[in-house]
């Protein structure tokens, strides 16, 4: 069994039952009929070899799946994705977006997934983190603000980093100070042996690899000053 979640919507999925969803008010759920942005059927979920897989049944629209971390995966036109810890599928509209929870009982969790994401515990003193690269208090809340959008829950969610003006105003830091923080943390990493922190999208990397170790949380969001 598994349970789906849209709105104030609650739907218990058994196996052998195909719950649909997208514009057509033939599907189990139907999102906005008048939204010409969401395909027909823009996807399902299924249960196959003891797997549930959400199937994106549209033609042209990608849908997108982000895991109990805040970490994004596109989930391409015909492709499918294996369900083994509870998710979000996000529906882009033309007019607005929608978010499908699709949740799994604890006991299926513990059987199919590879297990945690390892912790940092980052309190009062410096972390190990990356070949002994210290991650200091100061170092997480700064990587907080620039990664809130990851960490906020739907609809607020935005898989991107915030700019260094808008999360330094957050903390009500001067701009240079966040930003050297932040480069300098990305330099010792780098040296320490983690891919991907220099270049375009050497901050995208950065939020992955935060939200995949574990060092910042949605628990963290607690860490930042009130709005």
């Amino acid at each position: 069994m598994i349970t789906v979640g849209v709105g104030g919507r609650r739907f218990e999925v058994a196996p052998g039952d195909v719950l649909t969803f997208g514009r057509s008010q033939r599907t189990t759920v139907c999102l906005d009929p008048s939204d010409l942005g969401i395909s027909r059927v823009a996807g399902a979920l299924e249960h196959d070899a003891g797997v549930w897989w959400l199937v994106n049944r549209s033609a042209v629209r990608p849908l997108e799946v982000v895991d109990d971390v805040g970490i994004r995966t596109v989930l391409p036109p015909g492709r499918r994705f294996a369900v083994t810890s509870p998710i979000t599928v996000v529906v882009e509209g033309a007019a607005r977006r929608h978010a499908i929870t699709l949740d799994l009982p604890d006991e299926v969790v513990q059987n199919m997934a590879p297990g945690p994401y390892p912790t940092l515990q980052v309190e009062d003193s410096p972390t190990s983190a990356a070949s002994d690269v210290s991650i200091t208090p100061a170092d997480k809340v700064a990587l907080v603000a620039l990664f809130s959008g990851y960490l906020e829950p739907f609809p607020r969610y935005d898989p991107h980093p915030k700019s260094y003006a808008e999360a330094a105003a957050r903390l009500d830091w001067p701009r240079t100070t966040l930003v050297k923080r932040v480069e300098y943390l990305r330099t010792r990493l780098t040296n320490a042996g983690v891919p991907n922190l220099l270049g375009e999208n050497a901050l995208q990397h950065l939020a992955e690899w935060a939200l995949a170790t574990g060092l910042v949380s949605r628990a963290d969001l607690s860490l930042l000053p009130p709005r």
